[in-house]
């Protein structure tokens, strides 16, 4: 058997948990508790990690994996991060100031960004109008990264499967 492993990261609440319940094949392992950060607005938040698979062939599978969003489990994204092939950083729209928290994420995760694919994911860019997607992707460009920036539904199983795709696209371009 064939195994890859995605690593999903980015801010709280940005839906790192949901995209992988999306397409997972079997239960998704959570180490979520409760919440005991009214700021993040939200009841549970991960504090170690995620994983679930996705198979794509009889003989290879997609390991998905995604990190804690907040920055004092900083140290479990290094850790995650060792093997990954793929990542997917998403970014919740809907947070004071998302352009700032894609810097965060690229600069954390520069090396692992030029070894390797890559996809940038705007969740609820529904809730707010700006900034718009090529704000991000010129934030990119000024990183010297070129990546696809995407705006996505990480609730919906053919938009994660789609954002896949797109990595694995950049992972077969790179061989």
């Amino acid at each position: 058997m064939i195994e890859h492993k995605i690593l999903f990261t980015g801010t709280v609440g940005a839906g790192k948990t949901t995209a992988i319940q999306s397409v997972s094949e079997i239960p998704v392992v959570c180490t979520d508790v409760l919440n005991s950060d009214p700021s993040l607005g939200k009841e549970m938040t991960t504090v170690a990690l995620d994983y679930g698979e996705v198979s794509l062939a009889r003989t290879e599978r997609l390991r998905l994996y995604g990190t804690p969003g907040q920055e004092r489990f900083s140290f479990m994204w290094k850790v995650l991060a060792q093997g990954a092939l793929g990542l997917v950083i998403l970014i919740d729209h809907t947070q004071p100031e998302p352009l700032a928290d894609l810097e965060t994420y690229l600069k954390y995760f520069r090396e692992l960004i030029q070894s390797t694919a890559c996809v940038v994911v705007i969740s609820k860019m529904d809730e707010s109008r700006l900034p718009a997607i090529k704000d991000f992707t010129e934030l990119m460009q000024k990183h010297h990264m070129v990546y696809p920036v995407v705006a996505a539904d990480v609730r919906k199983r053919e938009q994660v499967l789609w954002i896949l795709d797109l990595l694995l696209v950049q992972m077969e371009a790179r061989l």
